[in-house]
């Protein structure tokens, strides 16, 4: 199998993503675990898209049509939320709607994992995890310990390539350098800072942003899930800057996170790529 070759995505093409996110202000039902709900909400308002938190099993079919694009986060699953996750899948498949799976913990825990792959059956448009998840979810091993990854993304880009191409997804490999590609392209995401991993939920709340992203009509799907990628990964970057500079510590750069998101534009873009 022919190796992709890693490429940055173009600053300019971020930038243009982002407009276009914002001029939309996309509708994002979460069905997303507990834990992140707050900051995944706090992500996507800052981004400038809209979040919905509907989880009910007689409501999450219904609202999957009328939003913009579905998350499935399977970090606190049970069988009634997993019902509903079915339920809005299929529902969101039938309106034409784009849905994100985000496999946490997958590899670790039997249930999610067969959980997880059976809804690869029903063709997610993205899939974001870190390596450890990506290599299970493929049916790989791999050293993940709960949500943290014990692989390398690099260590994961086979995998990812041949996930996206049987499933018919793009994949994000999200680490140091996070890795998006559909089987035939590879994005690299060179930006980002290790206190992201530090703060609860960052990651989940990426793939909240992904799904915003992938609602785009005007903007390709690999160049919208690696632009969602590089918002996180620059706005993580300058928070980290922000907070070193204030001598602060970790609760510090959760707030600067939210501000970043906020405040990045095209004329912030390449200042904050060289911080």
């Amino acid at each position: 199998m022919s190796q992709l070759l890693p490429t940055p995505i173009p600053l300019p093409l971020i930038a243009n993503a982002i407009a276009a996110m914002r001029a939309r202000a996309p509708l994002v039902h979460c069905l997303t675990n507990e834990v992140v709900q707050d900051i995944t909400a706090n992500v996507l308002l800052a981004a400038g898209a809209s979040p919905a938190m509907v989880v009910s099993r007689q409501e999450a079919k219904d609202f999957a049509a009328i939003a913009d694009a579905l998350l499935i986060n399977v970090g606190t699953l049970i069988p009634k939320r997993a019902h509903a996750m079915r339920d809005a899948v299929q529902s969101a498949n039938r309106a034409g709607k784009p849905w994100v799976l985000d496999p946490v913990a997958v590899g670790a825990l039997a249930y999610r994992t067969q959980f997880c792959r059976d809804l690869l059956n029903e063709r997610p448009a993205a899939i974001r995890g870190n390596a450890s998840e990506i290599l299970a979810l493929a049916g790989n091993a791999s050293l993940g310990r709960g949500v943290d990854s014990g692989d390398t993304a690099e260590h994961a880009l086979h995998v990812a390539k041949t996930l996206a191409q049987q499933v018919g997804s793009i994949v994000c490999v999200t680490g140091p350098t996070d890795y998006i590609t559909d089987g035939n392209t590879l994005w690299t995401v060179p930006f980002g800072s290790a206190m992201m991993t530090r703060v609860t939920g960052v990651g989940c709340a990426l793939s909240a942003l992904v799904a915003a992203f992938l609602s785009l009509n005007t903007i390709p799907p690999m160049d919208a899930a690696a632009s969602a990628c590089a918002m996180m990964a620059l706005a993580g970057q300058h928070a980290a800057s922000q907070t070193q500079k204030l001598n602060a510590g970790i609760g510090t750069f959760r707030v600067q996170l939210i501000d970043a998101l906020d405040l990045i534009h095209s004329d912030t873009i390449k200042a904050w790529s060289h911080e």
